[in-house]
């Protein structure tokens, strides 16, 4: 089979499509044939080097742990789940033509393989750090970066939770946050001043990095009230950085639920080949995504 690989830590440049062999489901394991992969940042930060304890690897590594696809292969002691069967989950390796998956559902109605492929890590995330910055109904939560994939969780499950929030985002992505139910602002000079119009705020999430978390804590006025997935170094000014997965399992059933119910849709963006998984990773990081990028196999 083809899988995107790399075989020592840099830049996007590292990235190979290569012949592989191919993986095989273990026990409470499934394989499928890949139709699309989630483009996460995790991606890139584990391809980069960065400490990320909850990702160990061995070189060559693949890349990739969101996909989408139809099962081919069923590991011993898993029930409930047949070949041919359109799932979505997380697994390893996923820009692949075919990827084992440790954790999955079976895709709802309507859902395209590219959407389906955008949405495990982004929810398990999501419901994450809206659990550990603590915020509840009737609160309001500030949302820096909110217009990408967590982001765009983040807002509607807020909205289904009756939980207030405050996006920012580029000029461009204004509408689009106001259509998830957020009430929008520019980031950039003077967006502090403007988070301050718009009311008080309880809690606070960074999901781009921006160097904002001083702000943040702030805003809140309390750094056990702000999260971070973006900045390695928010724990220095008493702020928590989640990057250790939750339960997948639950966060698959939820997006379940919520897309079923016609609560949650998060769009694709923009689709890339194998083969342009270096591009893919470039994009990624430069941000300013609306919604997900995915890989199409």
């Amino acid at each position: 089979m083809k899988r995107v690989s790399f075989a020592e830590f840099g830049g996007p440049d590292v990235l190979r499509l290569l012949d592989a062999e191919e993986p095989h489901a273990g026990p409470g394991q499934v394989r499928v044939a890949v139709r699309a992969a989630g483009v996460n940042p995790v991606d890139w930060r584990i391809r980069e080097g960065q400490s990320l304890a909850a990702h160990p690897i061995e070189m060559p590594s693949g890349v990739g742990l969101d996909a989408s696809g139809v099962v081919d292969e069923v590991g011993e002691g898993v029930e409930g789940i047949e070949i041919g069967d359109r799932v979505f989950g997380e697994g390893s390796s996923t820009y692949a033509e075919f990827a084992v998956l440790s954790a999955w559902a079976r895709m709802p109605e309507g859902l395209t393989f590219e959407e389906a492929a955008g949405y495990p890590s982004v929810l398990e995330t999501a419901l994450r750090v809206i659990h550990q910055v603590g915020v509840r109904p009737g609160e309001t939560l500030l949302v820096s970066g909110a217009s990408g994939g967590v982001g765009s969780a983040v807002l509607q499950i807020a909205r289904d939770r009756g939980i207030a929030v405050i996006g920012t985002a580029g000029a461009t992505n204004q509408d689009y946050l106001r259509g998830l139910g957020a009430v929008a602002t520019t980031y950039g000079e003077g967006w502090v001043e403007r988070v301050r119009r718009l009311g008080e705020v309880d809690a606070a999430l960074d999901l781009a990095g921006a160097g904002v978390i001083g702000e943040l804590v702030e805003l809140t006025g309390d750094p056990r009230r702000v999260v971070s997935i973006a900045d390695l170094d928010a724990p220095k000014l008493g702020v928590r950085f989640s990057g250790v997965a939750g339960s997948v399992p639950d966060a698959l059933a939820e997006a379940v639920r919520l897309i079923s119910l016609g609560r949650l849709h998060i769009p694709v963006e923009k689709s890339y080949t194998l083969a342009e998984a270096a591009a893919a990773h470039i994009d990624s990081h430069a941000g300013h995504t609306r919604g997900r990028r995915v890989m199409v196999v």
